[in-house]
């Protein structure tokens, strides 16, 4: 596959990297990519901090990328104003194939350790696990969902939590709302779920979540789909939705609705400036707030559904 789309590229300061990154997502539909340093970490604590992020959005090439190209040059100059003493060039067009686009990352993809057990390795690398690791084998292709973005890891963190917390030879039953990659459904079931089903809108990553599950051994143990959670009408005892905040809040009473009574909820892929607006929107559900884990300028909720 090498059909051409169009990069529109912004380089911006890195306490606004998020923000840049949150609207170019909802603005393009496909995602952003956020240019990292080419450097060989274990770990986030190794990367060092880098005064400025390269934020990519890709469009179709029968796209109107003239007026893309106008519409963020004149978001960046309305985000400078609001930050003065904040510089934002403006933004750079270049075309760029479907090929290139889906493998290029892999030079920055390395293995990761995610809470106290949990191990990521791409596909393409060596494990070098601890005998009590479980390792998660990843190849995320044009999915979202490698382990190293804030709101995947804080999932993760969450999601351990949650499963050592489960009484003994109890398999919850899960669902993983926006697979992306796959990689929350297989935590789980590494972690000790009975059911899981993985869902997302976009059938290319339902597909790679598929492949990765097959990679790791467990294509027979995850249920993958496009259904809406608007049709379900299962129950589940732990429910993960790592998508956008707006989102969230539109689904608020569906999640409520299909998670079980005892059963948790984790949110996130919500920006630090728009918990309140998530919390505020979940509200009214017979929900109780857990707890706010904060990585960066993310964060991720736990709520807890009554008996």
């Amino acid at each position: 596959m090498n059909d051409t789309w169009v990069e529109i590229s912004c380089k911006v300061p890195a306490e606004l990297a998020d923000i840049v990154a949150e609207y170019l997502t909802e603005l393009s539909g496909t995602g952003v990519c956020v240019e990292n340093l080419n450097v060989d970490a274990f770990s986030h604590s190794e990367i060092p901090e880098s005064p400025t992020a390269t934020i990519k959005s890709y469009f179709s090439a029968t796209d109107d990328s003239a007026g893309r190209l106008a519409e963020i040059s004149s978001y960046l100059k309305v985000l400078a104003e609001r930050h003065p003493g904040s510089v934002l060039p403006a933004p750079e067009l270049s075309s760029v194939s479907t090929e290139d686009w889906s493998t290029s990352w892999k030079a920055n993809f390395k293995p990761l350790r995610v809470g106290q057990r949990l191990l990521i390795v791409p596909s393409w690398e060596e494990a070098h696990a601890r005998p009590d690791d479980i390792v998660l084998r990843l190849d995320p292709g044009m999915a979202f969902g490698t382990g190293g973005h804030e709101t995947t890891r804080l999932c993760l963190e969450l999601l351990e939590q949650i499963m050592d917390d489960m009484p003994i030879l109890h398999s919850p039953a899960v669902l993983d709302l926006g697979t992306g990659s796959g990689i929350l459904a297989m935590a789980a079931v590494q972690l000790g779920a009975g059911r899981v089903c993985a869902v997302d809108i976009d059938p290319q990553a339902v597909e790679v979540a598929r492949e990765n599950l097959a990679a790791n051994g467990l294509a027979e143990q995850v249920e993958c789909s496009t259904t809406p959670l608007e049709s379900m009408t299962e129950h589940f005892d732990v429910i993960l939705a790592n998508i956008l905040a707006e989102e969230l809040v539109r689904l608020a009473p569906f999640l409520a609705d299909r998670l079980a009574p005892g059963g948790s909820l984790v949110l996130s892929g919500i920006l630090a400036e728009k918990e309140g607006l998530v919390r505020t929107g979940f509200a009214s559900q017979p929900l109780q707030y857990l707890t706010t884990l904060q990585a960066g300028e993310w964060v991720a909720l736990h709520y807890r559904k009554g008996h």
